[in-house]
């Protein structure tokens, strides 16, 4: 336009801001439009932000975790590495035996060479028998010595509450995370991916880990910030199954001995007074003398009571059903029931 008394040109506005561009229309109003502009540069960057973050938190869960490493392929084990597996997770295994290790290669995992190896993935998962093997494993090993920095090591294994506190100075000496986590399920549980999950330790650290507790277990439980905790709520469930099989025993020697079908009973039972998976399962074992595959052996389930009872000498307190339960189990396993599950304990009544 020529110089002149005429009307001004008329341009857009054109904002650029981190990600998008916006056209604001012409500059007649440019005062106005200059001030939205200031918020849609405003906007656009706290949009910038949430995207970012969504892409971290993508990033930690599906990049940084996508290594996972499972110690221990025993019979919840196992289905603990395939259900990560199934769920996207590039799955490092390691067991002191190789065939367990060899069904989980043929589905996609990676064999580690050693406990040292594995703990070179960003999380570990270990499920092992007992304190001796988590000791052995981990902390006497020299392993978590050599493991990087920030590692975090999952123990789903039912220790005692020394162990436990004992686990957690030790990587913490070490800077890698402790995570106690022992499940309450057993192995068609397992694999379902429906284990309910006990963990303690570092809120941030559970935090973490949650993705990969929501593929193998329907729920986590909270219970605190020390490891021990969470074994302490695991080895007390344990016991009342073990106080609720001696029980089922009893009452079914008792019926039994008076004529009346035990199963019928034991139906009955679980209809009506006691609905719940520990009567209605071990309940129909008992019934039948069904201790065949174990789920839970004796020799384990005789382990985890000495643990109750340890952690009830350790608080003095007593518990009179476990010293019964005590012999109960000893003589069990001298009858050669060891290897049985542990609803066997019922056989130590007349029948």
């Amino acid at each position: 336009m020529a110089d002149g008394g005429g009307e001004p040109e008329r341009q857009d506005l054109v904002v650029h801001s981190e990600h998008t561009t916006y056209v604001l229309g012409h500059s007649g109003l440019r005062g106005e439009r200059q001030h939205l502009a200031n918020h849609l540069s405003r906007f656009d960057t706290t949009v910038s932000r949430v995207t970012s973050w969504n892409c971290l938190r993508w990033f930690t869960e599906r990049v940084l975790m996508s290594d996972i490493a499972v110690i221990g392929l025993g019979a919840m084990g196992r289905p603990i590495a395939r259900n990560l597996l199934r769920a996207g997770y590039d799955v490092v295994v390691w067991n002191r035996s190789d065939r367990p290790a060899d069904e989980l290669v043929a589905a996609g995992a990676r064999r580690a060479a050693s406990v040292a190896e594995a703990m070179h993935s960003p999380v570990v998962f270990s499920v092992l028998a007992d304190d001796r093997a988590v000791a052995e494993t981990f902390i006497d090993s020299g392993v978590l010595a050599q493991a990087p920095g920030g590692t975090v090591h999952v123990n789903l294994a039912t220790v005692s509450a020394g162990l436990a506190r004992r686990a957690g100075a030790a990587h913490a000496e070490h800077g890698v995370g402790y995570v106690a986590a022992p499940v309450f399920g057993r192995v068609p549980v397992a694999e379902a991916g429906a284990l309910n999950i006990l963990a303690a330790g570092e809120q941030g650290l559970i935090d973490r880990v949650q993705p990969l507790f929501d593929v193998i277990g329907s729920r986590t439980w909270r219970l605190g910030d020390r490891p021990e905790q969470a074994n302490i709520v695991k080895i007390l469930g344990n016991y009342l199954i073990a106080c609720a099989i001696q029980s089922l025993g009893e009452a079914v020697s008792l019926a039994e001995g008076a004529g009346v079908d035990s199963g019928q009973f034991v139906e009955l039972l679980t209809s009506t007074l006691f609905p719940g998976a520990v009567y209605a399962g071990y309940g129909s074992m008992i019934a039948e003398r069904r201790y065949q595959p174990p789920g839970f052996t004796t020799v384990l389930g005789r382990k985890d009571l000495h643990l109750a009872l340890d952690a009830a000498n350790d608080h003095n307190i007593s518990l009179p059903i476990g010293e019964l339960l005590r012999t109960v189990f000893d003589q069990a396993i001298a009858d050669g029931r060891g290897a049985d599950d542990w609803a066997v304990i019922a056989e130590q009544q007349p029948r």
